[in-house]
């Protein structure tokens, strides 16, 4: 004889749950769907600061390895290299060096049509390698990256627009030098007057170079597009009386991530040349800024996981709330026979179900975000009249954000099952309700 019964979709404990659940008009929805958003906000807000602050990690790694070398090769006692001939040899017998160039480096004043501002100027020559370890041409916007001949240079993008400079124009620079130096060719020319050679290192010190500008550059970094003019490495020399002299020695490794090794060895042997050098990484250099990034990016998640913990507490609320208000329900269904595991999977399904919920939705709210941030930025902008992540304090021209699928998962993973444990302690008093004292006064 067959049964005209039907047999229900879902277990017992599931059916229940998603009843209790049901939206109906009444207060206990409302902190249902208040724990929902709540876990939505927090999973949301975890993923995209997390993001972003990957994103500005990764970022700066990629604009310093662009536009600085890995290795960087510096002078001992002394202020310049003279011996930067002999610290090439030695860099290139090391093992995973792929390139190496002479440099200079020093702040000067440059002016164009009456403005003024004090800059880097950065001496590079093409042909002794510098196109091999500071990679500018694909940066270039505007022009050509030519600084072939002693009156060409090319500059940032926010400094040309700064001072309003277009390619073709021409940039004056007038040099700082070195005061001691320019005193004692003076007191040589007043000491021997019959020696013009003394009068005319002076004066080149002193008198103001043009340059023409072939190319403007954009590296999407603040710092390097807005404080930096690129010139000839022998315009870099001029400025400052090196002569021969470099102020670096610019090295390119193979991996920018695996230069400590390379660094080490390096340093042993620049360590033999005389005088003896010294060879920073870029990760030395700029250790205490990648630091200080990786360490708010874990304070801010443990930080923001309390933004679902305080999710999980709504959530705690409303099982508490549902056994308080099915006290008479629970009673019944356990007089009938209903399991203390029954009812436990319940009530934990509940805080199963909202966690999971909160949790798929927060996660595409927060890849949404993600991806549209800096269109979501130009909006709040726009309708606030304020400024947000201006570029001349985080650096970046727009905001950078890289989405870590391991980071993602441990977010959601981790808000899930704060939001399970939260739904334990409820449904294990539901659990233990004693069906006679629950019917006692019904």
């Amino acid at each position: 004889m067959s049964s005209n019964v039907k047999k229900p979709l879902l277990p017992f404990s599931y059916f229940i749950a998603l009843r209790y659940l049901r939206p109906k008009r009444t207060f206990l929805s409302v902190i249902t769907l208040i724990s929902i958003i709540g876990v939505m906000l927090g999973i949301s807000v975890l993923i995209i600061v997390i993001s972003v602050m990957t994103g500005f990690e990764r970022e700066l790694e990629r604009k310093v390895i662009g536009f600085e070398a890995h290795i960087t090769i510096s002078p001992g006692s002394n202020s310049f290299l003279s011996n930067w001939r002999e610290a090439m040899k030695a860099a290139e017998k090391v093992p995973g060096v792929i390139g190496v160039t002479p440099t200079t480096l020093e702040p000067v004043i440059i002016e164009f049509k009456q403005s003024r501002m004090t800059v880097l100027v950065r001496g590079l020559d093409p042909s002794l390698g510098s196109d091999q370890v500071i990679g500018l041409k694909p940066t270039i916007v505007a022009g050509k990256f030519d600084l072939n001949g002693s009156d060409k240079c090319v500059l940032g993008a926010e400094l040309a627009g700064v001072l309003g400079i277009e390619v073709g124009d021409k940039l004056t620079i007038y040099s700082g030098g070195n005061p001691n130096h320019i005193i004692d060719l003076l007191k040589q020319a007043q000491d021997h007057p019959e020696n013009k050679e003394s009068i005319q290192k002076a004066i080149d010190l002193i008198v103001p170079t043009e340059l023409e500008v072939t190319g403007i550059y954009s590296t999407g970094r603040y710092i390097y597009d807005s404080n930096y003019v690129i010139a000839p490495l022998n315009v870099g020399q001029e400025l400052y009386g090196l002569d021969d002299a470099v102020h670096y020695v610019l090295v390119k490794t193979s991996d920018p991530y695996k230069v400590e090794g390379i660094t080490a060895q390096l340093n042993r042997e620049l360590g033999q040349l005389n005088p003896p050098l010294h060879a920073v990484s870029w990760l030395e250099q700029n250790r205490e800024y990648l630091d200080a990034l990786r360490v708010e990016r874990t304070t801010m998640f443990f930080i923001l996981t309390f933004v679902v913990i305080v999710a999980a507490f709504g959530i705690m609320s409303t099982l508490i709330t549902t056994t308080v208000q099915k006290t008479r329900e629970i009673g019944v269904m356990k007089a009938l026979g209903a399991t203390m595991g029954q009812m436990l999977w319940a009530f934990l399904a509940q805080g199963t179900l909202v966690g999971f919920f909160g949790t798929l939705i927060g996660l595409g709210t927060g890849i949404f975000l993600v991806q549209y941030r800096n269109q979501v930025r130009d909006f709040l902008a726009s309708t606030f009249h304020i400024q947000l992540f201006p570029a001349s304090v985080y650096q970046f021209s727009e905001i950078p954000a890289e989405i870590i699928p391991h980071d993602v998962a441990v977010i959601c993973v981790s808000g899930f099952l704060i939001c399970t444990v939260a739904a334990l302690i409820p449904a294990f008093f539901a659990a233990r309700l004693d069906p006679v004292k629950a019917l006692r006064y019904e």
